[in-house]
């Protein structure tokens, strides 16, 4: 249930932890149910492995960045923009 602390705990959680480790290639954007963005990650990623790793390493970037602000932010607050608010990027 989306509207229980705990379980937005875990999602949150979860969402940074797919963030951290495969947010590069948009995982944490699939979890979140945000698709284009996930897509647009994942495609940039694996089409800048053929262009000397730049779109890929900014992906990183970004994936990092997403990852520190679900770790960051509350619970209450993570369910509200990027759950029921679908925020899609930053």
């Amino acid at each position: 249930d989306p509207c229980n602390p705990k379980s937005a705990s875990k999602n949150r959680m979860a969402a940074a932890l797919l963030a951290f480790f495969f947010g590069w290639l948009g995982f944490h954007k699939y979890y979140l149910h945000n698709n284009q963005p996930a897509t647009i990650m994942l495609c940039v990623s694996l089409g800048g492995l053929l262009l000397l790793g730049v779109p890929t390493l900014i992906m990183m970037v970004i994936g990092f960045v997403e990852f520190i602000l679900y770790v960051t932010t509350t619970d209450e607050e993570f369910e509200k923009v990027y759950v029921s608010g679908r925020k899609d990027w930053f």
